[in-house]
This record gives C-alpha cells, sequence and structure tokens, in this order.
C-alpha cells in the first residue's frame, strides 16, 4: 500500500521543492534517453508514501520519475531497480505497463537511485464504486481488473527473463517472516491484534502447492490506469513490491477492497450493496478469475485474506514510522500510519469469523 501517484493525474502535481538539480538532471538524461531533450521542469505528484514520483515535462515530451527517498531506509524497500526491471519484462506481454526508459544506480545525480518511464495519459480510479461511471458500465471495468490481473500471473517468467527475480521455498512462509521482520523494524507501539497475527500466520500457513507467478504485490483499483473513456487498461503501476510468489495473494489483495470501510483513506466498498451499484460480489470475482486461469477452486481463502490484511497493516506501519522520523514522502503519512490497528483487527475478524 504505498500509495503513490505514480503518474496519476498530473493534476495533483505540484511544484518541486530544489530537492535536485534539474540543469543536472537534463544533461545527464540527453546523454542516456535517446531523443531527450531538455530543458525539463519537474513537479512532483502530491501524496504518495513509498518512492517519490516526478512529471518530467522537456522539449523532447513528458516523462516520469521515480526516485528512492532519503534517509535511513529499510532493507529491501524502495525498491525502484526492481520496479525498473519488471517494467522492461512486461513490454511484450498481455499485462499493460509504462515504457521503461533508464535506471540510474548513481545517487550523485539526484541524490539517490531513480528511474524514468514513459508518462501514460490515462484515467485513474480512486473509488471501487466507480461512482463517476454510469452503472452499466462498472461491472466491465471490474472485468477488466480481473483479466489483468490473470494476465500478468499467466506471465511465463522464465521466458520473460524473471526466473530469478524471487526466492525459493513457500512464498506466504517467507512473506510473514519478511512483514513480521518489517514490522518490528518499524514498530512504535504495541499492537496485541498485531501480535496475535504474528502467532497465528506461520501456524496455519497452507503448505506450499507449488503455484508460483509473477504477483504485482499492491494490485489494486488506483494502480491500474484506464484509457480515457475505455474498459481497457493503459498501464499497471507501481510495481514496487513485485516479486514472484503465490497468485492467490495478488487476488486477496485485490479482494480487500470489498470488506474496507467506504469512508476510509482507502476507499473501500464495506456495507454496500454491491447488485445496486452493478458490482460483482467476492465470489463472483474468485469465479471470474478462477475461469480466466483454469482453475477450479481456491481453498485457504480466509488465510490469504488474514495474510493480505496484516501485511497491508506492516506496510501502514512502516510509513507512520518514516512520518515520525521525517522521511515520509507525503502529509498524510499520519493518517495512513493510523490505519494499522484497524486493519489488524479485520484480520482477526476474518480468522474468527470466515472458515
Amino acid at each position: 500500500m504505498s500509495t503513490d501517484p505514480q503518474q496519476k493525474k498530473t493534476d495533483q502535481a505540484h511544484p518541486l521543492s530544489q530537492s535536485f538539480d534539474t540543469e543536472k538532471l537534463t544533461t545527464y538524461l540527453e546523454s542516456k534517453i535517446t531523443g531527450f531533450k531538455g530543458p525539463l521542469t519537474a513537479k512532483k505528484f502530491a501524496g504518495g508514501q513509498s518512492n517519490p514520483t516526478y512529471l518530467l515535462q522537456a522539449q523532447s515530451g513528458s516523462y516520469v520519475l521515480r526516485r528512492q527517498p532519503t534517509g535511513t531506509l529499510l532493507k529491501s524497500a524502495h525498491a525502484v531497480d526492481r520496479e525498473f526491471r519488471v517494467l522492461k519484462a512486461l513490454a511484450h506481454t498481455d499485462v499493460p505497463v509504462a515504457q521503461a526508459y533508464h535506471l540510474c544506480e548513481d545517487p550523485e545525480i539526484i541524490g539517490s537511485m531513480f528511474y524514468v518511464m514513459s508518462y501514460e495519459d490515462g484515467q485513474i480510479f480512486w473509488n471501487p464504486a466507480f461512482p463517476e461511471l454510469p452503472k452499466e458500465d462498472r461491472s466491465a471495468y471490474m472485468d477488466e481488473l480481473i483479466r489483468i490481473l490473470a494476465n500478468l500471473h499467466n506471465v511465463n517468467v522464465e521466458a520473460v527473463g524473471l526466473g530469478d527475480y524471487g526466492k525459493p521455498g513457500n512464498y506466504y512462509e517467507r512473506q510473514i517472516g519478511l512483514w513480521t521482520k518489517q514490522y518490528r523494524a518499524s514498530e512504535t507501539s504495541h499492537l496485541p491484534a498485531m501480535e496475535r497475527l504474528i502467532e497465528w500466520l506461520p501456524a496455519h500457513c497452507p503448505a506450499d502447492d507449488g503455484q508460483v507467478s509473477l504477483v504485482h504485490g499492491d494490485y489494486r483499483l488506483d494502480n491500474v490506469m484506464f484509457k480515457q473513456n475505455q474498459a481497457q487498461g493503459q498501464a499497471v503501476l507501481d510495481w514496487e513490491l513485485s516479486t514472484l510468489g503465490h497468485p492467490l495473494a495478488d487476488l486477496a489483495y485485490f479482494c480487500m477492497c470489498l470488506r474496507l470501510p467506504a469512508g476510509g483513506h482507502i476507499p473501500g466498498l464495506a456495507g454496500k450493496d454491491l447488485q445496486e451499484l452493478s458490482l460483482p460480489d467476492e465470489p463472483s470475482i474468485i469465479k471470474r478469475y478462477c475461469e480466466l486461469r483454469g482453475i477450479e477452486s481456491i481453498s485457504n481463502w480466509h488465510f490469504y485474506l488474514a495474510f493480505s490484511f496484516f501485511r497491508l497493516a506492516a506496510i501502514a506501519q512502516g510509513v507512520l514510522k518514516r512520518a515520525l522520523d521525517g522521511n515520509a514522502a507525503s502529509d498524510k503519512a499520519m493518517m495512513v500510519g493510523k490505519m494499522t490497528a484497524p486493519l489488524a483487527e479485520m484480520a482477526l475478524h476474518i480468522i474468527d469469523t470466515d472458515h
């Protein structure tokens, strides 16, 4: 849940504070990106808790720059180099992505590692109720989200050069360990719900079923850009948490929107009449996904959902810690950080009632 508005609505961009030298950046990019020509201006997209993202407007056109934040970073977090790699790998697949132009690993250019990609002028939706759309159009947009996710999980990772993009072994065991460590590294208070999840999840982790795919790690509505006024994806955004893993992690994470409150920082659909909104319910989403992937059914769904809420809670805690340390990329970071405990409680509710 990095909530970075990567290329999300240019009207939310604001003038860049002088955190890096745009003339130096211009000279560098002219030497690295074919056809790039300055001068350039840079505007930072509003919001974003993780990797600061900028709209670059140059004489040669518009681009997007995504960089690591400054300050002390948690190990393995803010891996913009991994984002760049996966964008390059997916360029010729059925998963829509921006064009990746250049990765700069030299922190001397702007103060941290960054990459530049194409600017995609599409449409972003923030509310899964799709209030902007006529009722009769909403199901097509939701179906496109499911279709793109199934296409992602059907990508042949060896064929696109991502066979070593993740570690071997039980994905969920690794992820539980990783996010427990990340949570401990950013812990600011004792949260009983998180403690119970840290105990429950490893004890109920399903046996490894051998499923391995490229997973996005933050697959939700506002990380998919649609073509203007079309139920067709233009670019999947924000690949920071991508890896090789279990595909149902993405599906469960996507379905969290059905359980998140409608008025929260991340809008959800809890309590909404989905039929009235012309939107599919959770069983319908799962059925459609299974159809697209040739899967008969899904077992241990409650575990996958509970893990998704736990991981999102751990991410929110990391945002809070960065805010308290003064390194957060958004003034909304404190609001996001306060989601940790409620998200953990939602996970416990799933454990106690959904199976």
